[in-house]
C-alpha cells in the first residue's frame, strides 16, 4: 500500500521539528501535563511522531527530566575556538594545519599546556565556531569578511531625490600630450532612475574643480546629458576630499542641498554608483586597447605590449558615447525592462532647474579681498586680467571669483553691490580677438563721446529766426517735448477732418423697400372748429 504524503514508513509522519530543538519545546508541555495528572500515552505519542522519534525515546526524555531536570541533551565537552587559535589563524593565514602545529609546537616546550587536539578536531571546531565570513576575514582581511554579509535595500524614490558620486580611476593607458597616463571620471548618477546626470574627465588625480564641473554640467541639463538633471534634494559621497571641500560643500549649500558625508569604506553606503565603476569597466573599458587588466601571457608579459593607445580626446568621446547609450539603451535588471531615460521621463516629479544668472556664482571660489580695476585691468595673483567692459571704469572696487585650477578667466564682481560686472582673461595669454575686442570697446567708446561732445557745442550755438522784413533778430526759441507731441497730435486731428468732406460723392435715390417719413398734414377748417 503507498504511502500517504508527509508519513515515514516507520514512525508515522515526517518530522516538523528537529528533535534537539523539539525535545527542548516538548518536554515542559509533558511536564505540566504530568504534574497535573493529565499526560496519556496519547500525548508521549503524538510528540513522538512530530519529532520523529519512538514513544520509547521519548518516556526515557520524561524520565530523565523528572530525574535531573534535564530538558534536553547534554552536550560532550568539546574542543572550541579560542582567541588563541583565532590570532594564530591571522598569523598563518587560515591555514589549519600550520595552527595545529603552532599548537603541538607550543605544548611541547610547557609540560603544564593542554592537551593539544588532533588536526580533524581543530578542523571541525573551526567550521563550526567561525562563520563563513569570520574563516574568510582571518584569512584575507575584512573585505573578504564583508563578502559574506547581508546589505538591504533602500526603499525606492523619486527622480532628483538622492544623486551619488564618485570617482573612477580608469585602468587604460591614454596619450596625453605624448605620455601615457591612466586617466580619472567624476560622474554622478541619480539613484532612482540609474540615469547619468553629469562626467568629467581629468587626465591626472580629480580635484574640487573636477566634482564643480561635473556638478554644473549635470545642473543645467544642457547636453549630452539632457533632459536628465537639474537641482537633487542629497548628495551622497564617501569621504573623498575633493566631495567636501568648502567649495563644493557652500556651491551645494547656497542652493539649499545638503551633501551626506558616509563612513569610510563603506561601498554599500552608495551601491548605485558603485554598481556604475564596476558596469563601466565591465561592459566598456576591457575592450579598450591598452586595458591595464587584461590577460597575460606566460611570465606575465603582455599579448600585444605595443598596441597604439587612445588619444586622450578620443578616450573622452568614447565614454560620452558609452554615457548615452547607458542613458538611452540600457536597460538595467532594476528597472522592469525600461532604460534610464524613460524611467527618468515616466517620473511625474517636478524638476527644479536653476536660472542661468544664479549659475553664473556657481562653483567659483573667493579670496575674500577687494581689488581696484586699473588702466591694465585688474591685478590678481600677480597677473593682469582684462575685458572689454573694463573701459571707463578704473578706480572701480571689486571682488574676484574663479574655478579652482583655472586661472585663465575669472568673474569680476562689483565690490559693493556684489553685481556680476562680466568676465576677464588673462591679459598675457590673450588671443589677438580678445585685445582686438578689448581696443574696439575703446574705439567705440571715444566715438560716443565725440558725438555727445558735438552734439552739445550745438547746443551752444544762438540760432535766430529767419526774417522776412528789415526788423531786429529774434532768438529762435526751442520747443520741448511736450509742446512738439502736442502740436504734432493737433495737425494730425487737422489732416483727419480736412479728409472728411461729405459733399464730396452725392448721396444716390433710395430704394424703395426702405420705410420713408410721412410728410407733415395740413390743417383743415374741421380741425379749427374740433379746437
Amino acid at each position: 500500500m503507498p504511502r500517504s504524503h508527509g508519513e515515514d514508513s516507520v514512525n508515522g509522519p515526517m518530522a516538523v521539528f528537529p528533535s534537539a530543538s523539539g525535545r527542548a519545546a516538548a518536554m515542559p508541555r509533558l511536564l505540566e501535563l504530568d504534574g497535573r495528572g493529565e499526560l496519556t500515552a496519547a500525548h508521549v505519542r503524538l510528540v513522538a511522531q512530530a519529532l520523529g522519534k519512538s514513544e520509547r525515546t521519548v518516556w526515557r526524555w520524561l524520565a530523565a527530566a523528572h530525574k535531573d531536570h534535564r530538558l534536553a541533551r547534554v552536550e560532550s565537552s568539546h574542543f572550541t575556538v579560542t582567541v588563541e587559535v583565532r590570532r594564530l589563524l591571522v598569523l598563518w593565514g587560515g591555514n589549519a594545519s600550520r595552527v595545529h602545529a603552532e599548537l603541538v609546537q607550543r605544548a611541547a616546550g610547557d609540560p603544564d599546556a593542554t592537551a593539544v587536539p588532533s588536526l580533524s578536531t581543530l578542523h571541525r571546531a573551526i567550521r563550526r565556531d567561525l562563520t563563513r565570513g569570520e574563516r574568510a576575514g582571518l584569512k584575507s582581511g575584512e573585505a573578504a569578511r564583508r563578502a559574506h554579509d547581508v546589505f538591504g535595500q533602500r526603499p525606492a524614490t523619486h527622480r532628483n531625490a538622492v544623486w551619488e558620486g564618485d570617482h573612477k580611476h580608469v585602468p587604460v593607458e591614454v596619450d596625453v600630450e605624448g605620455e601615457l597616463a591612466t586617466p580619472w571620471v567624476t560622474w554622478f548618477i541619480d539613484c532612482a532612475t540609474k540615469a547619468i546626470t553629469g562626467v568629467a574627465v581629468t587626465a591626472h588625480a580629480p580635484s574640487r574643480d573636477a566634482v564643480l564641473a561635473c556638478l554644473r554640467i549635470a545642473i543645467t541639463r544642457s547636453e549630452a546629458f539632457g533632459p536628465v538633471g537639474g537641482l537633487p534634494g542629497q548628495i551622497r559621497v564617501d569621504r573623498g576630499k575633493e566631495f567636501l571641500c568648502a567649495t563644493v560643500t557652500a556651491a551645494m549649500g547656497a542652493l539649499a542641498v545638503p551633501v551626506t558625508d558616509l563612513p569610510a569604506y563603506t561601498p554599500h553606503l552608495k551601491g548605485t554608483i558603485e554598481a556604475l565603476n564596476d558596469a563601466v569597466e565591465e561592459m566598456f573599458l576591457v575592450s579598450l586597447p591598452r586595458y591595464t587588466g587584461r590577460q597575460k601571457l606566460t611570465g606575465g608579459a603582455l599579448a600585444d605590449p605595443d598596441a597604439p593607445p587612445l588619444t586622450y580626446e578620443a578616450f573622452v568621446g568614447l565614454l560620452l558615447d558609452w554615457v548615452t547609450w547607458w542613458n538611452t539603451r540600457h536597460r538595467p535588471s532594476a528597472l522592469n525592462g525600461k532604460t534610464p531615460l524613460q524611467t527618468w521621463q515616466a517620473d511625474a516629479t517636478p524638476l527644479t532647474d536653476v536660472a542661468a544668472g544664479q549659475l553664473a556664482t556657481f562653483a567659483l571660489e573667493d579670496d575674500g579681498r577687494t581689488y581696484t580695476i586699473s588702466t591694465s585691468g585688474v591685478r590678481w595673483r600677480r597677473r593682469d586680467y582684462l575685458a572689454p567692459w573694463m573701459n571707463g571704469r578704473t578706480g572701480t572696487k571689486v571682488s574676484v571669483r574663479h574655478l579652482p585650477h583655472h586661472d585663465d578667466t575669472i568673474e569680476v564682481f562689483d565690490a559693493a553691490t556684489g553685481r556680476h560686472l562680466g568676465s576677464a582673461f588673462l591679459a598675457a595669454a590673450a588671443s589677438r580677438e580678445q585685445i582686438r575686442s578689448v581696443q574696439a570697446a575703446r574705439t567705440a567708446a571715444a566715438r560716443r563721446l565725440k558725438a555727445d561732445l558735438k552734439a552739445a557745442e550745438k547746443l551752444r550755438r544762438q540760432r535766430f529766426e529767419a526774417s522776412t522784413t528789415a526788423a531786429p533778430p529774434r532768438p529762435l526759441t526751442s520747443v520741448t517735448a511736450a509742446e512738439a507731441e502736442e502740436e504734432l497730435g493737433a495737425a494730425a486731428q487737422s489732416d483727419r477732418r480736412a479728409l472728411a468732406r461729405p459733399g464730396l460723392v452725392p448721396h444716390g435715390p433710395a430704394p424703395d423697400t426702405w420705410a420713408r417719413p410721412r410728410p407733415p398734414r395740413t390743417p383743415t377748417p374741421d380741425d379749427e372748429d374740433t379746437s
